[in-house]
């Protein structure tokens, strides 16, 4: 794609549109702008998004897999060594991270790590190449990495959030999980030893009639913003990282070789750190979501 038959800021709306289709007047079509994506309302699809986050989920399986079907005890090859250094890598994590006993939660942080990094890595592509492939099929938008659109972090977060409530839930029973978010931080030490209606225990009551809202909307706040903090992070970060390099495509092209070669390198570092926060963040959730001592 060029930049001459485009001003800056139409080229910058342009890269940063996603491939949108719904229902709109006319029946179902894809959007040709951000006006008319926002008219076709909440069931609208990314089908950039969703495209490429299935190609990258179905490559990590196709990888991995042939590699397990492979595997060999004497010296291994190169693609089962990077395999073996992987799984290693995300164990160590998981152990030193998670205290509970759940046969899941390394297979999960394994996944997470791997997908979340293909997605992320589709944002070394040359920022043109894809969108000008897509306008020569006819397709008027195509955005490549699936984690710049909030809704692929938002609804990986609350996939995360469910796991959370779902264990929270059978690990603490359904009263255990109510009375962490009841009487926490500041409510349990006003329960009453044993019912009786004296003095003491009367004001005891009273402070947890008092305390109980208050500690609600603490912990509320504290559970929600787990899933919100997952999503924005990886979406914030990996979001700026684009506008660079759609702004540093708008520099002569002499410059563009200057700053790109360099940006690319350093957002190598970026694309596997927000990688393993994501994951790393999943696991330390889900492990307090296994504590019940308290």
């Amino acid at each position: 794609m060029t930049t001459e038959a485009l001003t800056s800021a139409e080229y910058i709306s342009h890269h940063l549109q996603n491939l949108t289709c719904g229902w709109g007047e006319g029946g179902f079509h894809c959007a040709h702008s951000a006006q008319e994506a926002k008219e076709m309302g909440f069931w609208a699809i990314n089908v950039d998004t969703l495209g490429v986050s299935l190609v990258m989920g179905l490559l990590f399986l196709f990888l991995f897999s042939r590699v397990a079907k492979k595997a060999t005890a004497g010296v291994p090859g190169g693609a089962q060594n990077f395999v073996e250094v992987m799984i290693e890598f995300i164990d160590n994590s998981v152990r030193g991270s998670f205290t509970g006993r759940n046969d899941m939660v390394a297979p999960l942080a394994l996944t997470i790590f791997v997908w979340i990094f293909l997605m992320n890595l589709m944002d070394l592509v040359p920022i043109d190449y894809i969108p000008y492939a897509a306008q020569l099929m006819g397709i008027s938008h195509f955005k490549l990495v699936p984690t710049t659109d909030p809704n692929a972090t938002i609804g990986m977060a609350i996939g995360v959030f469910i796991l959370v409530l779902f264990y929270s839930m059978k690990v603490k029973g359904i009263g255990g999980f109510i009375g962490e978010l009841a009487l926490h931080p500041f409510a349990s030490f006003c329960l009453p030893v044993k019912f009786s209606l004296s003095p003491g225990n009367l004001l005891r009551i009273l402070a947890l009639i008092v305390l109980i809202p208050v500690n609600l909307i603490l912990e509320l706040v504290n559970l929600i913003a787990k899933p919100v903090s997952l999503a924005l992070r990886l979406f914030g970060n990996m979001y700026a990282g684009e506008m660079i390099f759609i702004l540093i495509a708008l520099l002569p092209f002499y410059i563009q070789w200057t700053l790109s070669l360099p940006w690319a390198i350093f957002h190598i570092l970026i694309i596997t750190l927000q990688a393993f926060i994501f994951m790393t963040l999943t696991v330390v959730y889900l492990d307090m979501a296994h504590q019940k001592e308290h």
